[in-house]
């Protein structure tokens, strides 16, 4: 277990994404996603993230419902604000149009003020069907950079001033403006998605400033889209949402024949992979189905031998002054 902020939270090595049980891409039953919870129960996870913006609000709904008779001490919520939700009668009759498969029954609407972020954690904690959140991320404020730094943030570190929430930071797929608030808004959690991986270290400078400032870090997209999600990457696979380069599938398939020679899968050490910087607590996965999810949590029981990482860095395939695991 790694400290999570400076409230005194703790969690283990994986932690679940709700994306997919706010029906992303496609839907699930109500009965699907129970069980993707239980499952990861099971495992032991104990940190569970979600967001208004997974289904509109289903990801928060399905969630609360799932985990009402675990004891609230026992768990370690995140959400998000930022994507305000308001009812839209108008659009009960249509889908969702970014990625979930809902009826746009409500909208979101861009909302980094602190009213915003108010009015938003009040809604959250109705849908988890809890009084507090434990961690509060501001989602994707890349164009909203001003409006985050002087409302958002600001509320948060009020509301952590106050115990209401235990931590707060930003949660995004760049590392950039992630190192502008922790350089102005002393935040002590933040969520980088997809840019500390096996194929792109780029974060790697924003870790060694969170690990000398004690900011928490929640590794989110180390599959990049899914081109490390399987043993081999297929011909189509996708990175950064896009379908992704020849010479990157060939960069992928050399770290997974070093992961065979020592018996280890690409998938498997993804995951491991982040866990090695010092700034790195937890490494978020989503899951939308029981067998998902069972997957997810034993790519973390095995370790990923010492010389398979040394032969990454030999190969070229890691830089030489990126962290491995020892």
């Amino acid at each position: 277990m790694k400290p999570l902020g400076r409230a005194g939270l703790r969690v283990g090595p994986c932690a679940f994404g709700g994306a997919g049980i706010g029906n992303l891409y496609r839907a699930i039953p109500d009965e699907q996603a129970d069980a993707t919870v239980a499952t990861a129960l099971a495992a032991g996870v104990r940190y569970f993230d979600t967001a208004p913006h997974y289904g509109l609000g289903l990801s928060e709904r399905r969630l609360g419902a799932a985990l009402a008779d675990v004891p609230r001490d026992e768990l370690v919520l995140s959400t998000k604000v930022g994507r305000l939700l308001v009812d839209d009668p108008d659009g009960a009759d249509r889908r969702d149009d970014e990625g979930f498969d809902v009826p746009a029954s409500v909208r979101r609407v861009r909302d980094y003020s602190r009213d915003g972020v108010l009015r938003s954690l009040e809604s959250s904690m109705r849908r988890l069907g809890t009084d507090r959140i434990d961690v509060v991320f501001v989602h994707d404020p890349d164009d909203h950079y001003d409006e985050a730094l002087r409302g958002a943030l600001p509320a948060l570190a009020e509301l952590r001033a106050q115990g209401v929430i235990g931590g707060f930071g930003a949660g995004m797929n760049q590392w950039e403006m992630l190192s502008a608030f922790v350089e102005h808004a002393d935040p002590d959690v933040l969520m980088l998605a997809g840019r500390y991986s096996l194929l792109d270290q780029s974060g790697l400078a924003l870790l060694d400033t969170c690990a000398a400032r004690d900011v928490s870090v929640v590794a989110a997209g180390v599959f990049n889209s899914g081109i490390l999600a399987r043993d081999r990457p297929p011909a189509d696979a996708h990175y950064n949402y896009v379908r992704a380069d020849p010479a990157l599938i060939e960069r992928a398939n050399r770290i997974a024949d070093v992961c065979e020679r020592h018996g280890c899968t690409l998938p498997q050490v993804a995951v491991q992979f982040p866990l090695a910087h010092p700034a790195v607590a937890t490494v978020c996965l989503g899951a939308k189905s029981p067998e998902q999810m069972a997957r997810n949590a034993a790519l973390f029981e095995t370790p990923v031998p010492d010389e398979l990482w040394r032969d990454l860095v030999k190969a070229g395939l890691l830089g030489a002054d990126v962290p491995v695991p020892s």
